[in-house]
């Protein structure tokens, strides 16, 4: 079972991780009820930063591996697109990490990497092992 299927709200939202050969890619499969905004259709922000978050938790979880799951310390997600009522993609590195702290940035994307819909940049604070 992977992390992702162990938290209640990945479940929810369906993530599934998908691994292309250079990482882990988090997919969140569209659903209706992703809809925020019926008149366009727009994916709701909530959801892509939801996917966004877990998915970042999930790289610092792997890389760090620990008793706990990574806290956040705070996190900044940049909407750059609208989100289409599609499939999204989100990949996540680690940029810097200390022996307590982790600096993560995410894309999400739906046809294009090069082209993301929004942005996560955060801070975690690693999982301590007792």
């Amino acid at each position: 079972m992977s992390l992702l299927q162990t938290m209640p709200y990945a479940r929810f939202l369906g993530l599934e991780e998908r691994d292309d050969g250079k990482g882990r890619i988090v997919v969140m499969p569209f659903q209706p009820m992703l809809i925020g905004n019926p008149m366009l259709p727009a994916l709701h922000g909530g959801a892509t930063a939801a996917l966004l978050e877990l998915t970042a938790i999930a790289e610092a979880a792997a890389a760090f591996p620990a008793e706990r799951l990574p806290k956040p310390i705070n996190v900044t997600i940049a909407y750059l697109r609208t989100g289409r009522p599609l499939e999204v993609y989100a990949q996540a590195r680690i940029s810097k990490a200390g022996r307590r702290v982790a600096h993560v940035v995410a894309d999400a994307w739906q046809d294009d990497p090069e082209q993301p819909i929004a942005s996560l940049t955060a801070h975690f604070l690693l999982g301590q092992n007792s």
